[in-house]
């Protein structure tokens, strides 16, 4: 029979403690007295449980699973995770945007989908989001677009007008905001939507040949979405409904799932695109680029500790796996320096060696010291040595994968292919893609917003922005505002 007697209480060195209710006093009304260390460790521990929050992503949650490759890729890319019959342990995170930690899930804002791979030949991380696109095309407008979302300096309030000056002065970002502000903008749950890498990312095979390549994680529950009306109401309900979604689910036996597939496209058709393939407010059509089964990923398993296992999860452009490399896209190569720079400022300069966050591959690193060292370091700690250290491989990890690129330097946009331009994907995606009754909710959703805050110079940019994606759309949404009703 197991023992129904509770475990002492010790302190974080393992310590037996007297009480768990009663300080240390002088008499039973007496002053507290310095003295009690036990007291002491509770309350600096519990002022320093919280490390500071991401800066956009902030709110999300997350659960660990596993990857079965079920198709065959080998011939576009060596790496270990997507080889037939292979199986890998992952950990994701699905989040907003733009909302603090105590924000509700159903705002309409981008969802983030980051998933870590535990592969044999180290962490594989891929960070995207719910849908195919994003807001800008070069990282140096990254930090003021997250800006134009949060809280204005002076009210400390968010505010519309500052999202439509943005918006409206950034025209590459109307393709993202026709999804942000149609049906997918508010997923019914992160179990009923799509994950996408939205950037470009490089392929290559155990031969040498390179291939272009975007991920789809499509959801095996089926894309559902909330009406604004029914997010409203559950935001005031209950704020944490995805986390709680996601977690029951789990719970109940009731695993999500998501089948991988890739567009692949062959490395020189980049130069003669009709757009620019790398661009990331651009789609591929799949009529060009057909969908190509790579496996199956499936949650199994909830975290035992929130804080240890979800908010101190740290996945990363920049964790690429032999077989996989970067693209020519400024935003993912600008964001290869910036989400582990945001780790260690975070969590700090030793966060991989964190449970979550360590490989299942060994580690022979040159890394050491820094707060929170939990690895031991050992000579010798610096390269070349002739003390039997650590050596790169080149023979076997050395072979190029990357691109040819020349020129001047200089600050500029993307040399333009073809079809390049801002409005023609957003407005195939309004007359095309939706139907009426999406057109009808799109309209509604974007009148809404107008009318909630927006001043009148940002207005007449906005009527233009829209008019732009689709003349008709641009019209309905004009005169739904200057009529003041959704």
């Amino acid at each position: 029979m197991a023992s129904t007697q509770p475990e002492p209480t010790t302190t974080d060195a393992g310590i037996p403690v007297e009480s768990d209710e009663h300080s240390l006093t002088i008499g039973p009304n007496g002053p507290i007295l310095l003295q009690d260390h036990y007291l002491i460790e509770q309350m600096a521990q519990f002022n320093r449980e919280r490390v500071p929050e991401r800066q956009p992503h902030a709110k999300g949650g997350g659960a660990f699973g596993r990857f079965e490759v079920t198709g065959d890729v080998s011939a576009y890319t060596k790496a270990a995770v997507f080889q037939p019959g292979t199986t890998t342990d992952l950990v994701i995170r699905f989040s907003t945007v733009a909302g603090e930690r105590g924000s509700p899930d159903t705002w309409r804002d981008p969802r983030g989908f980051a998933v870590k791979f535990y592969t044999t030949e180290g962490n594989y991380d891929m960070v995207g989001n719910n849908t195919p696109v994003f807001f800008m095309r070069d990282p140096m407008k990254f930090q003021h677009f997250i800006r134009s979302q949060k809280r204005r300096a002076d009210n400390n309030l968010r505010d519309n007008d500052m999202q439509w000056d943005f918006w409206t002065l950034s025209p590459e970002s109307a393709h993202q905001v026709t999804w942000l502000m149609g049906d997918r903008g508010i997923p019914r749950s992160w179990r009923h939507m799509n994950g996408y890498s939205s950037r470009t990312y490089m392929w290559v095979n155990a031969q040498g040949d390179r291939f272009w390549v975007k991920y789809h994680f499509i959801t095996d529950q089926g894309v559902e979405c909330l009406t604004q009306q029914e997010a409203d109401a559950l935001a005031s309900a209950d704020g944490d409904f995805h986390t709680r979604d996601l977690y029951d689910s789990i719970r109940q036996g009731m695993l999500p799932s998501w089948t991988l597939k890739m567009q692949i496209m062959p490395f020189e058709e980049a130069k003669t695109y009709r757009f620019n393939p790398f661009d990331l407010t651009k789609v591929w059509p799949h009529a060009d680029y057909p969908l190509v089964e790579v496996g199956r990923m499936t949650l199994d398993r909830n975290p035992t500790d929130y804080h240890a296992e979800i908010e101190q999860l740290a996945v990363e452009p920049s964790n690429l796996v032999p077989g996989i490399g970067p693209s020519p896209d400024k935003m993912l190569l600008g964001r290869m320096f910036a989400y582990p720079d945001a780790h260690r400022a975070r969590i700090g300069a030793n966060y991989n060696q964190l449970p979550v966050n360590a490989p299942v591959a060994p580690v022979h690193s040159y890394s050491k010291d820094g707060a929170m060292r939990y690895d031991k370091s050992s000579d010798p700690v610096y390269a070349p040595n002739s003390k039997g250290g650590p050596k790169a491989d080149t023979e076997r990890y050395g072979e190029p994968a990357g691109w040819h690129s020349d020129g001047e330097m200089e600050r500029a946009a993307y040399t333009l292919h073809a079809e390049d331009d801002d409005w023609g994907q957003a407005g195939t995606l309004v007359r095309v893609v939706l139907n009426d009754e999406q057109r009808d909710r799109l309209v509604s959703n974007i009148i809404g917003h107008l009318l909630n805050g927006v001043s009148e110079p940002v207005l007449q940019r906005a009527f233009e922005y829209w008019r732009n994606v689709d003349k008709d759309l641009g019209r309905r949404i004009e005169k739904g505002v200057r009529a003041g009703q959704v």
